[in-house]
């Protein structure tokens, strides 16, 4: 009878919130009226900004009716372009190489303009040679945009001018994103070139050990670092010319990989002091400090700590419609070296040597209500809190509590008591 009762508490909760997440209903009059008021407020706050000679904040997301508008759908070698007129119609469309000397003659010739680029590989360094040439870039977001999948015909020429089109008349549908700043692009290579060798590493480690296995044989269990020392001699005769080398690669990635970990040490200690904060709680390294860092670059770019998680892709997915509610995975939008340092951080704090915190208790809780991948579900949300609490620390600067909250809730017990 238990167990019934406490499966229909959770179904009346689950109606809750489901029922909670639904629009209201309101009356049409009442939703008129409120739209009018804005309406209102924005013709008067126009009128007051005109007055004063006020540029408007957001004009980059305006239509372009009054320049040329370019769309470039970027390529390795070669990249297409298509430019638009005032009134919309197509001027000229053609090819550039994709090169800094190239793109920087193409953009001088021409007038100042709006250029919409999409996201990629060239698009950081180009948005940088075009912006210096006196045009407005916008770099579209593809992940946020329409698909192509209902297009029946798609190329390079097409998609140029829709870019182009779409940048004319409804900027905001390109979610345009702005990039990283050159300094803090070099100092990620640091990072991304470290968890290259990692995979890399990996990937040599597993072979070995299933090339073993193979054999009838089995590698003994060690960590990373002492792979080559370990199985050296467990390797069987009949295979240990053929997989001798590939446990020598290993270890001399294990070297350069110590180097690197130097390497970000002392970046992260000299020029980016502040991940100090970061570091204060346990689980989180100068690794993953670091690129947490570097990949937010200004934390004042998130009104609330909060928005730090879909922006790493660690909340759920929503394909909702009508009464339908799928319960999707995380989203994996945003950064992915991040996103796995953070999950490889929480992983920690969920494990034997993790230290007794709020963080850990919260995903113990999460833990015991059991079910189909339950710690790695805890992992990704623990993951998620943690991105959240890293923002705060670093934009309030405040010493981390690890059992602050349950503290504040037993002094608040016993002076009720």
């Amino acid at each position: 009878m238990k167990k019934n009762s406490n499966s229909s508490m959770k179904k009346e909760q689950r109606a809750k919130r489901a029922k909670s997440q639904r629009p209201v209903q309101r009356e049409t009059k009442e939703v008129l009226a409120e739209l009018v008021e804005k309406l209102r407020g924005k013709l008067d706050a126009k009128g007051t900004s005109a007055s004063l000679g006020e540029a408007h904040p957001r004009a980059e997301l305006r239509p372009n009716l009054d320049r040329l508008t370019v769309g470039v759908d970027l390529g390795d070698q070669w990249s297409q372009y298509c430019i638009l007129g005032l009134e919309g119609e197509t001027l000229s469309e053609g090819q550039l190489r994709t090169t800094p000397p190239d793109v920087a003659e193409f953009f001088e010739a021409l007038t100042p303009a709006r250029v919409v680029i999409e996201v990629g590989t060239h698009s950081a360094w180009m948005q940088e040679i075009i912006a210096g040439r006196g045009h407005e870039v916008l770099v579209a977001n593809p992940r946020l945009m329409e698909g192509s999948k209902r297009r029946k015909r798609k190329n390079d020429r097409i998609d140029a001018n829709k870019l182009a089109r779409l940048g004319r008349v409804d900027p905001q549908s390109l979610h345009p994103i702005q990039h990283r700043s050159r300094e803090v692009r070099q100092d990620l290579v640091l990072l991304r070139a470290r968890a290259a060798l990692v995979a890399a590493r990996t990937e040599l480690i597993n072979a070995t050990r299933g090339l073993v296995k193979s054999m009838g044989a089995r590698l003994p269990k060690c960590s990373t670092p002492s792979f080559g020392e370990k199985v050296k001699d467990a390797i069987p005769g009949e295979v240990r010319e053929a997989l001798l080398p590939l446990v020598q690669l290993a270890d001399g990635l294990s070297a350069c990989i110590q180097g690197y970990d130097r390497r970000i040490e002392e970046l992260a200690s000299q020029k980016y002091g502040h991940t100090k904060l970061l570091r204060q709680v346990k689980g989180v390294g100068p690794i993953t400090a670091l690129a947490y860092v570097l990949t937010l670059e200004n934390p004042e770019r998130f009104a609330k700590s909060r928005d730090v998680g879909p922006y790493l892709g660690l909340v759920p997915k929503q394909e909702d419609s009508g009464e339908s509610q799928p319960q999707l995975g995380i989203s994996k939008a945003g950064d992915t070296m991040l996103r796995q340092l953070l999950v490889g951080s929480a992983q920690y704090i969920l494990g034997p040597f993790g230290p007794d915190t709020d963080l850990r208790r919260y995903g113990l809780r999460l833990c015991e209500r059991g079910g189909k991948n339950a710690k790695k579900r805890a992992a990704v949300a623990v993951a998620r809190k943690l991105a959240v609490l890293l923002h705060r620390l670093w934009v309030s600067g405040e010493v981390y509590e690890p059992l602050g909250y349950a503290a504040s809730m037993t002094i608040v017990q016993e002076a009720a008591a």
